[in-house]
């Protein structure tokens, strides 16, 4: 009678066990995958409305304007064509579906000449445009480290140093 006793109790004990480990969190068990920065931006709508705003501050932008050459561009690229694009290109490199099939910034940009001067303004332009939609730090510092990685192709070399 005894061992069959001790049998039950070690069955409950080993089930008992069992079961804690089973209801531990998956969390705990394993380190949460944080969502993409398209994510946390809230998608490709949220994104739409951000470069929207950004593209129109551009346009009105003084600094900017002064480029000759940025302007002869403007007349080629249909300001919702702009739009399109940017949010395309905004999309994948945050980790969207949406994928950008237009020209590397490279070639979209060497021909405008952009100096320094001209990248800080659209520099200071971004970043009124995610201040006024209260995009958070962290998704600001991803969105800045993603533009800044592309001035060495936009920003013209003489430029550079003035």
């Amino acid at each position: 009678m005894l061992t069959k006793r001790f049998f039950i109790a070690w069955i409950f004990v080993a089930l008992t066990a069992l079961a804690l480990w089973n209801a531990t969190p998956t969390f705990a068990q394993q380190p949460a995958q944080e969502k993409s920065l398209y994510d946390r931006l809230g998608g490709v709508y949220a994104i739409a409305t951000v470069v929207d705003d950004f593209i129109e501050r551009l346009l009105v932008n003084d600094i900017l304007n002064a480029n000759p050459k940025i302007n002869e561009a403007r007349d080629r690229v249909p300001k919702a064509g702009l739009k399109y694009r940017v949010t395309a290109l905004v999309c994948q490199v945050t980790g969207g579906p949406e994928q950008y099939t237009g020209r590397t910034m490279k070639d979209s940009h060497a021909h405008l000449n952009i100096t320094e001067k001209e990248w800080q303004a659209m520099a200071a332009d971004f970043k009124g445009t995610l201040d006024k939609f209260k995009v958070p730090a962290k998704e600001q510092g991803g969105l800045i480290a993603i533009v800044e990685s592309t001035k060495k192709d936009i920003v013209v070399a003489s430029s550079a140093t003035k």
